[in-house]
């Protein structure tokens, strides 16, 4: 009865679509449904497939990479000829994924998809261009390359030299080469030459160069790292390739070559390279991961051009429809199983359907619970994660009947609970704990981040670790980056001069420590009778920087700074001597009087003076030795300074004559013990290294007084936080617990500390499997703990031939002789050994010692022993022979219980051949994991990698500093998980401790190299009951928390990625919606897609590669949208192919045209960064440069004060960051921990960029000088020549910062003569913005009457980013024709920078924002003008105006026309009382003094002003306006005479006569089309206009209309916002 009753139901749910479908099958007749098609390709041309999967397994694993290639060329018998694009793809997917497990193949496959690995190969193709350049290449090849029609045409070179990042550069098959070999002396392209070569190959390092190596390098994993290097260019799938492969892989395994390959197919070997081989390098590269949006605009001002859309060529067919999709309730896909005759009439109705639901507004009542009445709907779905993406991709569509669902309660109010722990709206998302910023996630981040867990976990499967675990040390979050070691200098030997808590001087301060939580002035001190910063400078009293130190602590201290100062004297030269010696006094000579340093005598007067005046007198001589220093204009002090210092402080109470106790004190030996103990102290701590360095609270800074305040402001909060909760009283001693809660007892810059770069290289895989290196390795122990485990594990790279190596050799045994339980240490010999050498007989006897004496009980003594005998012999350079070596091993040996007679035996049987393979694998091992240098000494602690610089040295006492830094912050929550491990199918004998200590050896190293965030979230505390989705399984590798608003722009794009992770990898997923309630307006007025790569994106007919697009089905017809691009952070891109307006896009003007297609460019990556330079605010207005090896200088830009950022466009290469000639590169050097460089090398592979951080510090003697040196404040008496101004370097470059491509550095062929054009004199640079047709056809307007009136050259600058592909064809040929030079430039919002959502709001703020980077640093001045403005006047006139030191220009409104009275919102409230009686400035013309602005930092101040203001939705309604406006105070603006802008809105007819630019403002009572206002106002416009016309006609190849047809769209229900276009020009 029941299957009865449903099936009459479904049948009359059939004729009611059928009757339906009849009734609007005429309406849909007459309006067919239209679509939008979004695809963006990338700047350079199409790369292999093949190639590709090759570098996607080598990122999974290096050796992957070989074996891929030998897979391949063995199995290339098999026939391909007749497969299609997607058979190529499959084949090569199987072949990848055969080489990987588990789910990481289906995320190799979604990479390969997505041509991740494209930029990888256009670098090696830049590799390869410069390889080819490197050499005049031989007399064939330059004959065939002529001859053989291949050579590069005159287009190509001219595209290849117009293009600045040389993008899309694939070099040419040299006289059809596509194979050849660079040893860097010589060029191989034929086998021949190469196995001659081969015979005898040399480094030939005397003549030339080595070919440089790089990280990403596909180095043959036999290759020896000492051998002379072969770099085989080619691609898998050639003849070629094959040939040159099988030669270079027999002469790496005997050790000829270290054999290098670069997978290039060069430009015409396509054809040859089999038929998958060329598979992607025929079509464009169109790029997926990213989102396109079609969002609703409002038309109240009607700004749309009224010219005719012409017609243009038809890119593709449209993309085929998800009939799947709910269509108001109707899934279109069954009814047509049901009845296919009905086909037509169905679809139809499903159109009509689909155009009819656009809704942009929404009653009050209807808005209140949109936000629950979606989660509803998600959570019930079948497919919630489908359902979610659905929603809020077609929002507009899907509004209406989501606010008619019926609210269930239980859901209402657990969203509200949730709402109590987290702000409404507040979205958030963990990958296995770690949480990922929404903002900045996207797909390439989010697959590299799952690959890292999922490669993890395949590791520790391996390891046979149980899947409970694996998900338990993934979950597991690396400690928060933090310097905040202290360094424990807590001891006798540090002297006070000051205690806030006893000194009598500051017994009227107030002790109460609540005082520090009241409210106070940034920078405001507190004056608590408290010591809660203890500042302690450890110097030497002799050296400049320790007198001025003391000079500053002397004079803070009698200014009554609230601070406990104190310092610990060292000598520079006893600490010399302690290094020397292995940390201990030598014997001391009988005439140690006369050999004594300055530093000790002047601590050991500083002590007598101590301890018979007191501190303060002690503290007055040393200030007293500075002040004879400096009177004598001496750099050093010297004894004369010291004596006379010492006479001069004590004479007035000295019972004897000073000169008498002087004479006595340098005789004797007073206070010799106290000034060696004090050295000691110092030399133990590690701080010698420094010269100077300060202690806040143990916190290690510079010296300088800046550096005291700023290390005082870094730790006020610290207190103040543990004063508010409790954990600080007056009671507490603030040093020791401090001190006592993350003390160290030493400080090694490589260790801790901001110089302390930490290197992770992961060690699993040289420990799974039984012949791997680190699994066949033996440990020495401290006595008595073989058996323990042991969770640290220090491996010592060690060059046994080097001083140094034999050390830290030595210091390695000392560490275990001084006692270590929870360490191991295992020797890594990483020398060329002669087996008639000492060396090799030590490491032989090492070997044995460690493989079959470890247990022994004297073993280590045995050890140090050795190691003092080899070390004195080593370095006395004895000629001893060997026998005696042997000789006294044997003794060594019998006297720490070692029976010498079996050792003996071990070390002559001693296999060398055994021992040269094991050799070769600890080489490979060191080189190819841990990137160290063979020679090279280096310390690895679980995969921590700590180089061993030749200056300096490193003790024992740095070992055991590792071990206690390592083990707190990331070894000992692992250790505990894998101490409870119960294990299974592993053998009960193997469960040792050396097996368990490998085992957290391996996951700690892992779980350190990955790259992930520190912080975490209770996600748990949230109810996931009725308002949350949780799918997948617990044993899931991959676990997703997120807390999402389903309706916001985030959530659009999140969405799309759960959506995409869930199909690749089924990770568990608990999504908890946390909507906005009580909605007041729609929350999303857009459609989105997101864009993924398919299978379907691969021809099944030939070989052609698609890609992917974004495709808009069924769109509204009679709204206006415009197209947006949501792209990675690193992602420049800009329209190339529209026929239509993008800002404008209205549907029903299409005509026949079914689908309105687009296509993108992705322009340039971005690099970004930021910059500082260490306790020191960021250095602003620092220049750098960044270019190649050849051409150092291609893109130039300056560090802003917020943040330190800075960015630059690039494309993948391998590229060179330095400081700009001149102020810049005088003033700072490059810092890299604690190396310094004058260039950085940044490599771009890969389509997602990561912030580069810079490290700056100023060079010797330029410490107190500022970069920014302020000009005068007269503009006009800034001299042209004048060589002194801080830029004056920069004024010769050409380049554009970040701008720059094609068109821009081709602004030097549209350059002009300008003598032939009468014009003469400086170059007027003239700035302007638009966005779509309407307004480019107001810019071509406005550039006519400027150089209708103007006289002299004028350069039209352009911001890039909105401008239509027709503006960009047009421009040139315009600038040809009429003379005058342009540049477009751009600049990528920063991420950091607060966003603005709406389009128009982001164009009003690349009008202000960025003033001060966007052009280049050799522009000194610039007038923007608004693109519907109108010229009367000679810009000249502006740009020559004195604008009285002021770095902005800008005319104020004027207010002569009476009716606008009303709309004058400056004249009341608040902005009347802000502005003070300073003028309210229009935006539409102002001037720009580009030197004032940088060198004030006005830039760095209004993006401070905008970031602070515009958080409020309320604040900056019309923002390019308002901002300066608000921060003239603080950027001071000159008001230009009120001629120079006329805008009919506010200005009386009066005064338009006179007016020299004509503004066509909107008119908030009016609201006048701008076309109609046009023609209407300005006399000249029609013509003007009509003469632009006619030239973008003749250049595009098209006809103008001789009527203009007014295409105006329909009256519309008006979005309930603020009207922007009124905001634009009040």
């Amino acid at each position: 009865m029941e299957t009865r009753t449903r099936s009459g139901f479904r049948a009359l749910i059939l004729i009611a679509v059928c009757i339906l479908v009849c009734g609007y099958l005429v309406s849909a007749e007459t309006q067919r449904p239209k679509n939008v098609q979004v695809a963006l390709r990338a700047k350079w041309p199409g790369t292999s497939l093949l190639l590709e999967a090759g570098e996607l397994l080598s990122k999974e694993w290096k050796d992957l990479f070989w074996e891929f290639v030998e897979m391949w060329l063995n199995n290339e018998i098999e026939n391909t000829d007749h497969y299609t694009a997607k058979d190529c793809l499959q084949k090569i997917c199987n072949y990848g994924k055969s080489l990987v497990t588990g789910p990481l193949t289906s995320l190799f496959e979604l990479s390969l998809t997505l041509r991740s690995s494209s930029p990888t190969l256009v670098l090696y193709q830049k590799l390869a261009e410069e390889s080819l350049n490197s050499f005049p290449l031989s007399d064939d090849i330059n004959n065939n390359f002529i001859d053989g029609g291949v050579s590069e045409s005159v287009e190509g070179k001219e595209a290849r030299k117009a293009d600045p990042l040389l993008v899309g550069v694939n070099p040419r098959s040299p006289g059809g080469k596509c194979c050849w070999v660079d040893t860097g002396g010589a060029l191989f392209f034929d086998l021949p030459e190469l196995q001659l070569w081969l015979r005898s190959p040399q480094k030939d390092g005397d003549i030339f160069q080595q070919p440089e190596l790089f990280e990403f390098d596909h180095v043959y994993f036999d290759s020896s790292t000492g051998s002379p290097i072969a770099i085989l260019y080619g691609a898998l799938g050639t003849e070629c390739f094959k040939e040159f492969h099988r030669t270079l892989v027999e002469a790496a395994k005997e050790g000829k070559v270290k054999y290098v390959v670069r997978p290039v197919l060069p430009s015409g070997c396509e054809s040859k390279s089999g038929h998958c081989g060329a598979v992607g390098t025929r079509d464009p590269l169109n790029l997926g991961g990213y989102g396109a949006e079609l969002a609703l605009k409002n038309m109240e001002y009607k700004a749309m051009d009224d010219s005719e859309i012409k017609k243009g060529v038809i890119l593709e067919d449209p993309h085929t429809e998800d009939l799947s999709q709910e269509v108001r309730g109707f899934i279109f896909s069954k009814i047509l199983e049901r009845k296919p005759e009905l086909t037509s009439e169905i679809m139809a109705f499903r159109d009509s359907l689909l155009s009819s639901t656009v809704s942009d507004t929404l009653n009050v009542w209807e808005l209140k619970d949109l936000g629950h009445q979606t989660v509803q709907k998600i959570v019930h779905a079948s497919d919630p994660l489908h359902s979610m993406q659905e929603i809020n991709q077609n929002f507009p569509s899907a509004v209406s009947y989501l606010s008619r669902m019926k609210l269930d309660d239980s859901i209402k109010d657990e969203i509200l609970a949730n709402q109590r722990m987290i702000p409404p709206g507040k979205s958030l998302m963990a990958l296995n704990g770690a949480l990922i910023d929404i903002d900045d996630i996207d797909l390439f981040l989010l697959i590299n981040m799952v690959h890292q867990e999922l490669s993890l976990a395949d590791q520790y499967t391996k390891l046979k670790i149980p899947s409970s675990i694996i998900r338990k040390l993934l979950s597991t979050l690396p400690p928060p980056e933090s310097n905040s070691f202290r360094v424990d200098f807590r001891s006798d030997h540090v002297q006070y001069i000051n205690n806030l808590e006893v000194d009598a001087r500051y017994k009227q301060w107030r002790s109460n420590l609540n005082e520090l939580l009241t409210p106070a002035f940034p920078g405001q001190l507190r004056y608590i009778r408290k010591n809660l910063f203890h500042a302690v400078y450890v110097l030497d009293p002799a050296s400049i920087c320790g007198l001025e130190t003391i000079d500053t602590i002397v004079t803070l201290f009698e200014n009554s700074l609230p601070v406990r100062f104190g310092v610990i004297l060292y000598s520079t030269k006893i600490v010399e001597t302690l290094e020397a010696n292995g940390g201990a006094f030598p014997h001391l000579e009988s005439d140690f009087q006369i050999n004594e340093d300055l530093s000790s005598l002047t601590m050991r007067l500083f002590f007598y003076i101590k301890e018979t005046h007191g501190m303060q007198k002690a503290f007055e001589f040393l200030s007293n030795v500075n002040k004879l220093r400096m009177d004598s204009g001496e750099d050093a002090p010297v004894l004369e300074h010291v004596e006379g210092a010492f006479v001069e402080t004590i004479v007035q109470k000295a019972k004897t004559p000073p000169q008498d106790t002087l004479l006595k004190l340098e005789k004797g030996q007073s206070f010799l013990e106290s000034s060696q103990e004090s050295s000691l102290f110092v030399f133990k701590l590690g701080l010698a290294k420094l010269e100077c360095a300060l202690l806040m609270n143990g916190l290690v800074h510079n010296y300088d007084e800046e550096a005291l305040m700023n290390a005082m402001n870094d730790e006020l909060p610290r207190i103040q936080e543990q004063v508010y909760y409790g954990q600080i009283n007056s009671r507490t001693d603030v040093l020791d617990k401090f001190l006592s809660e993350s003390g160290i007892q030493r400080y090694n810059p490589q260790i801790v500390g901001d110089k302390a770069k930490s290197k992770f290289v992961s060690l699993t895989a040289s420990i799974v499997g039984d012949k791997s290196l680190l699994n066949n390795i033996e440990y020495l122990h401290s006595k008595g703990t073989i058996d323990d485990l042991k969770p640290v594990t220090h491996l010592l790279a060690v060059d046994v031939t080097s001083r140094k190596g034999v050390m830290l050799l030595h210091e390695g045994i000392r560490y275990l002789m001084a006692g270590s339980a929870s360490a191991r240490v295992g020797l890594l010999f990483n020398s060329d050994f002669d087996p008639d050498s000492y060396s090799f007989i030590l490491m032989k006897a090492f070997e044995i010692t460690t493989s079959s004496y470890s247990h022994k009980k004297q073993v280590l003594n045995f050890l140090d022993q050795l190691c003092s005998f080899y070390g004195n012999e080593h370095m006395l350079g004895s000629s001893q022979n060997s026998q005696a070596f042997l000789n006294k091993i044997s003794y060594l040996a019998d006297a720490n219980g070692i029976q010498s007679k079996g050792f003996m035996s071990a070390l002559s049987e001693f296999s060398i051949a055994k021992f040269t393979t094991h050799m070769k694998k600890v080489g490979q091992f060191l080189y190819g994991q841990a990137g160290i240098e063979k020679g090279a000494n280096a310390v690895i602690t679980n995969g921590r990698v700590v180089n061993v610089p030749d200056a300096g040295t490193f003790l024992s006492q740095d070992l055991h500093l590792l071990e206690s830094v390592e083990f707190k912050q990331r070894i000992k929550h692992v250790s505990a998980i894998i101490e409870e491990v119960t294990w299974e199918n592993v053998d009960p004998d193997t469960l040792m401790s050396k097996f368990m200590s490998d085992i957290i050896m391996s996951v700690t190293s892992s779980l350190s190299s990955r790259d992930r965030s520190s912080e975490g979230a209770r996600f748990e505390m949230l109810s996931a009951e009725h308002s949350a989705v949780v799918i997948g399984s617990e044993n899931s590798t991959i676990h997703i928390d997120a807390v999402l608003d389903p309706l916001s722009s985030s959530g659009q794009k999140i969405s799309s990625l759960l959506r995409i992770l869930w199909k690749c990898c089924q990770p568990s997923m608990r999504l908890v919606f946390n909507p906005l309630s009580s909605l007041v307006d729609l929350p999303l007025k857009n459609y989105y897609r997101f864009v993924t790569p398919s299978m379907d994106d691969f021809s099944n007919t030939d070989l052609t590669v698609h890609g992917p697009k974004a495709f808009f089905a069924n769109m509204p017809l009679s709204k206006t949208l415009t197209m947006n691009l949501d792209v990675p952070e690193s992602w420049l891109v800009e329209p190339v192919i529209a026929i239509h307006d993008l800002d404008n896009i209205l549907l029903e003007n299409l005509g026949d045209t079914r689908t309105l297609q687009a296509v993108f460019e992705l322009e340039a990556l971005v690099l970004t960064g930021h910059c500082s330079e260490k306790d020191h605010e960021p250095p602003r207005g620092l220049q750098m440069i960044l270019g190649t090896k050849r051409n150092p200088h291609l893109v130039d830009t300056l560090v802003m004060s917020n943040l330190g950022y800075w960015q630059m466009k690039v494309s993948p290469g391998v590229w060179y960051l330095q400081l700009a000639p001149g102020r810049s590169s005088d003033l700072y050097i490059l810092q890299d921990g604690p190396e310094i460089h004058s260039t950085k090398r940044i490599i771009i592979d890969h389509l997602r960029g990561k912030p580069v951080h810079l490290g700056v510090v100023k060079k010797k003697g330029k410490e107190h000088e500022k970069l920014l040196i302020p000009s005068d404040d007269d503009d006009s008496s800034r001299k042209q020549a004048d060589q002194e101004s801080w830029n004056s370097n920069i004024l010769k470059w050409a380049s554009s910062i970040i701008g720059g491509n094609a068109h821009t550095k081709n602004s030097g062929s549209t350059k002009v003569d300008n003598v032939s054009n009468r014009r003469q004199g400086k170059t007027i640079n003239i700035f302007s913005i638009a966005s779509g047709h309407l307004y480019e056809r107001f810019l071509k307007i406005m550039i006519l009457s400027v150089l209708n009136n103007t006289r002299r050259p004028v350069k039209f600058w352009f911001i890039k980013n909105y401008l239509s592909p027709q503006f960009k064809d047009v421009i040139p040929h315009m600038a040809q024709e009429y003379g005058f030079e342009y540049e477009l430039v751009t600049y990528k919002w920063p991420s950091w920078l607060h966003k603005q959502k709406e389009k128009q709001r982001i164009i009003w703020a690349y009008k202000i924002l960025f003033l001060d980077v966007i052009f280049p640093l050799s522009l000194e001045k610039v007038i923007f003008v608004d693109a519907d403005q109108i010229v009367r006047a000679d810009m000249g006139e502006l740009y020559d105006m004195n604008l009285k030191g002021r770095p902005l220009a800008y005319t104020p409104f004027c207010d002569n026309n009476r009716d606008m009275d009303g709309f004058r919102f400056w004249k009341q409230g608040f902005w009347k009382e802000h502005l003070r009686g300073r003028p309210y400035h229009i935006s539409a013309l102002y001037v720009v003094d580009l030197i004032k602005f940088r060198e004030t930092a006005a830039g760095d101040n209004l993006r401070v002003f905008y970031e602070t203001l515009s958080k409020d939705p309320n604040s900056l309604s019309n923002l390019d306006q308002d901002l300066p406006n608000y921060a003239q105070h603080t950027v001071p603006i000159f008001s230009l005479p009120q001629e120079w802008l006329w805008c009919e809105s506010w200005c009386g007819n009066s005064t338009k006569a006179r007016a020299k630019t004509i503004d066509l403002c909107n008119n908030p009572m009016t609201k006048e089309p701008k076309l109609q206002g046009a023609r209407r106002i300005v006399a000249e416009w029609p013509d003007l206009d009509l003469e632009a016309r006619h030239f973008t006609s003749k250049i595009l190849g098209e006809d103008v209309s001789p009527v203009e047809k007014v295409v105006s769209p329909p009256v519309q229900p008006q979005v309930a916002e603020d009207d922007l276009e009124t905001k634009a020009e009040l």
